[in-house]
């Protein structure tokens, strides 16, 4: 059959579009030209990101005919006037963060907690035992 043989198999290809979150976790739901359900989420190494329902977020399309998607990204909220190239911050809920400055300064907002052991120094931490 030499119909068979001039057939070629699809080439992948890449695309993306912007979406809105229609099911928040860590296999979202999302809205871009029509609805797709179960679209996993992907993020920088190390940083987990569960968006709400209604976020605005990147959704890659990859793969044969483009079909398979995943939400890589949302929008970013604007970085505070501070923020040098090279710096992070990373945003949660209520006004909680976690600022790593050029510098070296780790800044935490909101209440911190501590689970495991605490060093400082080098040595662990003990907390003082003395009347104040």
């Amino acid at each position: 059959m030499w119909l068979s043989s001039r057939m070629r198999p699809v080439p992948a290809t890449a695309d993306a579009d912007l979406g809105v979150t229609t099911i928040a976790g860590g296999e979202v739901g999302v809205l871009t030209r029509g609805e797709v359900r179960a679209v996993p989420v992907y993020g920088p190494g190390g940083y987990v990101w569960m968006p709400e329902s209604g976020a605005a977020v990147l959704v890659v399309k990859g793969g044969p005919g483009g079909e398979e998607r995943c939400v890589c990204g949302a929008q970013q909220s604007a970085p505070p006037e501070e923020m040098r190239p090279g710096e992070v911050l990373v945003r949660g809920p209520g006004g909680n963060s976690v600022y790593l400055r050029r510098d070296g300064t780790v800044v935490l907002r909101g209440e911190v907690r501590v689970e495991g052991s605490l060093w400082i120094n080098g040595s662990p931490y003990i907390p003082c035992e003395c009347d104040m």
